[in-house]
């Protein structure tokens, strides 16, 4: 199995902005598709973005597109989300995950495993 680590929650005002990280275990981290997910109370776990395994495609939901940016280190294991012009919207845990392929990039039933979550809290 994988094991996958968020970092880099916190609290910030509109309009600044944040990096998560997510840091996996193994030596096969080249292998997984990556996603970052986020999920606000009372709400389902909404897709953000993802990037691929090979070549880094990146997908994004229309509501953080132009404002988020997926990238990925294979030599870190890390995978990162960089957040920029937050929205008090944007205020969720947010999570990374981990499939080993295919598509229906954005649902979460698609990916094999799952980070324990980061709290992002955007003040207006």
């Amino acid at each position: 199995q994988v094991q996958l680590v968020e970092s880099g929650g916190g609290l910030v005002q509109a309009g600044g902005s944040l990096r998560l990280s997510c840091a996996a275990s193994g030596r096969t981290f080249s292998n997984y598709a990556m996603g970052w997910f986020r999920q606000a109370p009372g709400k389902e776990r909404d897709f953000v973005a993802a990037i691929s395994r090979s070549v880094g495609s990146t997908y994004y939901a229309n509501s953080v597109k132009g404002r988020f940016t997926i990238s990925r280190d294979n030599a870190k294991n890390t995978v990162y989300l960089q957040m920029n012009s937050l929205k008090p919207e944007d205020t969720a845990v947010y999570y990374c995950a981990a499939r080993s392929g295919g598509t229906y990039y954005s649902v979460p039933s698609r990916y094999d495993y799952w980070g324990q979550g980061t709290q992002v809290t955007v003040s207006s």
